[in-house]
């Protein structure tokens, strides 16, 4: 088995008086909080606060301009740009957006005076998502220009004339094409080209003509578009699709990019790898087009006859003469997720997930590289991805980052990891993770003093892992998935000790993604359901070994299963729509339900602990009456700052850990016996 190594970069993390609470045991300056139970008398519940979990200057773009390269935050409050001068390899300056969670895009008009940003945002509403600044004074802010009707921004692309175009998505609607008009400050949509695409990610201007990229890049499956490339003309107003025959079957289209008179075209890969094309900009129906390497191909810039690109493992070049593909030469620390890469002066300028700027002879392989920290970018707590807790340590997922935290002295070390650790698990003192993007089944035993490391892959088209748990029976690590592209999802399995791997593809249905698992005397238990709040919510026993059904039901939620956990002969189920629903296992029946929204709705989860099943949403944790299955708030308005949905794991010693905000926090509880 291919096995991937990841340098660890631990950074010191600011701790304090909490820290030194953590270490011996003090509530930090918290008051203790006590549990409501419904017809039971309080009991006392400890919260201590660890202090912030993540901390990192998280970024999630890059540009150049000029001498500057600009880079957007990812998953900070407030969300930045910070100007990094690359003479002098300083960050020089830096501006807040009034909205919005991350910056995935940058773009500057021709003269390079002013710098359009767009947001990310939670919801769609009445805030702005598009953003100016002008680079001639960088000590002014950054001002609202207005918003698509798209809740996120993804891409921008500023024609010759000056005017602004932009796509995105996230709202119920299907993806438009935006223009912004800097002598109006009018917004307008011209249109919605492909009413069956979930996302655009890829826009190109030239001043009559405007491509538009897009597919279904995330709830793929029941019958969305795939890979679309649409030209509009402005003086006709209507859309063409000019997609290359090779990416039609591709899920999207990645990125697009303007190299003196063609378009280069990306598609985003799953079943196949990414396809490039050079389409001819004065007759978008001819190209050329080459298999590229890996399944991401994004961030265009060119060196003479070569366009440069990244994939998921670093960079690739496209000869424009020959059209063919050629791994780049690379020496230097691994990239992770590039979110930029720019031509300068020869050599290539590629801006880092991990927090620093890699300067790269395209020729030679030869780096130089800048710690971002280090030169001066802000280090802010960020939302935050899975925990998992045990052998004295708590670990926290973030972008590109685990922290992990010594509860004896506080101490917390960030380990670059690729994408995300979506959920993890402590088993005998070693950590396992689940990594989004694709990134398969990672771990770490802080007692070997080796890396973090990658010990098994899984085909990348199963990309999200959402829950990760533990067979005690068969000693197997179990992480369920969701096929973002292809819809489904899948069970991965995997033994420590063999190294052995099972991978098993829709064990729901075709439709369902796996959400949730639990494990009992060997058999694991799958909740399914829809990337949306309702459809179908399938609960499936499966024998993880041998990779068979074993039964199923149907709990009546009319929604999907937001988490699992077993009790005894009890397996607790919660939906997404905010009930609660408990499976006797040797019964094979519902015997209980509930509605529950007043402490959870949407996304969330449940770990058992102490004799009892505890869980948290987006707002609260609570937890379950053993014998009379009635809910308890634990902790009210605790309100986590979750970047892709609630978590909470336990300890050893019976300790939970979650987040309230942005900081970690440690609940001791004692349920009623």
């Amino acid at each position: 088995m291919e096995k991937t190594n990841i340098s660890r970069r631990s950074v010191l993390q600011v701790g304090g008086a909490a820290s030194l609470a953590a270490a011996i045991g003090l509530a930090a300056g918290q008051p203790a909080s006590a549990s409501t139970y419904l017809g039971s008398k309080p009991k006392a519940t400890e919260i201590l606060d660890l202090g912030p979990a993540v901390v990192q200057f998280s970024l999630m773009s890059g540009l150049l301009v000029g001498d500057t390269l600009y880079i957007g935050s990812r998953n900070l409050d407030p969300v930045r740009i910070i100007a990094f001068h690359v003479p002098t390899g300083k960050v020089i300056g830096q501006t807040e957006l009034t909205n919005g969670h991350s910056i995935q895009t940058l773009a500057a008009d021709a003269s390079g005076r002013y710098l359009y940003a767009g947001v990310l945002q939670k919801s769609t509403g009445v805030l702005p998502n598009l953003f100016r600044w002008d680079l001639n004074s960088l000590a002014t802010k950054a001002t609202a220009i207005g918003r698509i009707g798209d809740r996120d921004v993804r891409d921008l692309s500023v024609a010759p004339n000056g005017r602004l175009y932009i796509v995105g998505g996230g709202s119920p609607t299907a993806p438009a094409l935006w223009e912004f008009d800097p002598a109006t400050s009018q917004i307008t949509s011209l249109g919605i080209p492909d009413p069956g695409a979930t996302l655009a990610r890829a826009v190109a201007a030239t001043d009559s003509t405007i491509f538009f990229g897009a597919g279904s890049t995330l709830n793929g499956g029941s019958g969305a578009s795939r890979a679309c490339l649409f030209a509009y003309d402005r003086a006709t107003k209507t859309f063409t699709n000019v997609t290359p025959a090779e990416m039609l079957k591709d899920p999207s289209i990645r990125d697009l990019g303007i190299v003196g008179d063609k378009l280069m075209v990306s598609s985003a890969g799953s079943l196949e790898n990414s396809k490039i094309a050079a389409v001819n900009l004065s007759n978008p129906t001819t190209y050329v087009q080459a298999l590229s390497e890996g399944k991401t191909a994004k961030n265009f810039a060119a060196i003479g006859d070569k366009v440069y690109f990244a994939n998921e493992t670093g960079l690739v070049a496209y000869s424009l003469s020959a059209n063919a593909i050629s791994a780049v030469p690379y020496q230097g620390p691994s990239l992770g997720e590039i979110w930029g890469v720019d031509a300068k002066g020869g050599k290539l300028l590629v801006t880092s997930g991990y927090g620093f700027v890699a300067q790269i002879d395209p020729a030679t392989g030869s780096t130089k590289t800048t710690d971002l920290g280090e030169a001066g970018a802000p280090s802010d707590p960020q939302s935050v991805m899975g925990i998992a807790a045990g052998a004295g340590y708590v670990y926290v997922g973030g972008n590109g980052v685990i922290a992990r935290r010594s509860l004896r002295t506080g101490q917390v070390n960030n380990m670059s990891a690729p994408g995300e650790a979506k959920d993890a698990i402590v088993v005998d003192g070693a950590l396992y993770t689940g990594q989004y993007s694709g990134q398969g089944i990672w771990s770490y035993d802080p007692r070997n003093g080796k890396p973090i490391t990658q010990v098994a892959d899984f085909p990348k088209e199963q990309n999200r892992p959402l829950d990760v748990c533990w067979d005690e029976t068969n000693n197997l690590v179990l992480v369920v998935t969701q096929a973002d592209t292809e819809g489904g999802g899948s069970l991965w399995t995997y033994d420590p000790r063999t190294g052995k791997k099972g991978f098993f593809v829709n064990p729901v249905d075709e439709v369902q993604l796996v959400r949730a698992v639990a494990s009992r005397d060997g058999v694991a238990y799958l909740g399914g359901g829809l990337p949306d709040l309702g459809g179908q919510g399938t609960v499936v026993a499966f024998d993880p070994v041998n990779g068979k059904e074993l039964w199923r039901i149907d709990p009546g939620q009319n929604s999907g299963v937001a988490a699992l956990a077993v009790q005894g002969k009890y397996l607790y189920g919660v939906s997404r729509k905010g009930s609660v629903f408990v499976i006797d296992l040797p019964q094979r029946k519902v015997v209980h339900q509930a509605d529950i929204t007043s402490v959870s709705y949407g996304f969330a989860a449940l770990v058992t602990n102490r004799g009892a099943v505890y869980g948290v949403s987006n707002t609260h944790v609570f937890r379950f009456d053993p014998k009379t299955f009635e809910v308890a708030t634990v902790v009210a308005d605790i309100d986590g700052a979750w970047y892709s949905g609630s978590h909470i794991n336990n300890d050893e010693d019976g300790y939970l850990y979650t987040m309230r905000g942005r900081n970690l926090v440690r609940i001791n509880d004692h349920p009623r016996r």
